[in-house]
């Protein structure tokens, strides 16, 4: 009965920015980490970043410096606000809510970005 739903991708020109957003829905009662990943075609899905529930945040490598993530609990909605962004960021962007005694992962629709000039 989770939903996590995302928004706010789309098509951007190289160093623009977007914020992508994920709202919760359904019961989760106990939240272990939450996480941003990204799928390009033809490649793994990867880790972005994550954001434990006592709010500390982990980020790959090569965005680093350029991406941010965040939570509102009260709205029940995580952000990626993404900056600087570049050609090889563009993927399917998942959200990712990790959850309970037995670390059940739920999954979101996708939103695509487009890094192109």
């Amino acid at each position: 009965q989770v939903q996590l739903v995302e928004s706010g991708g789309g098509l951007v020109q190289p160093g623009g920015s977007l914020r992508l957003s994920c709202a919760a829905s359904g019961r989760l009662l106990s939240i272990n980490a939450m996480g941003w990943y990204r799928q390009a075609p033809g490649k793994q899905r990867e880790l972005v970043a994550a954001i434990t529930q006592g709010g500390s945040t982990n980020s790959a490598d090569s965005v680093k410096g350029r991406f941010t993530i965040s939570r509102d609990n009260a709205k029940n909605t995580m952000y990626l606000q993404m900056n600087s962004l570049k050609p090889e960021d563009t993927a399917v962007y998942y959200c990712n809510v990790n959850s309970g005694r037995f670390s059940r992962d739920y999954w979101g629709q996708g939103t695509q970005v487009t890094v192109s000039s």
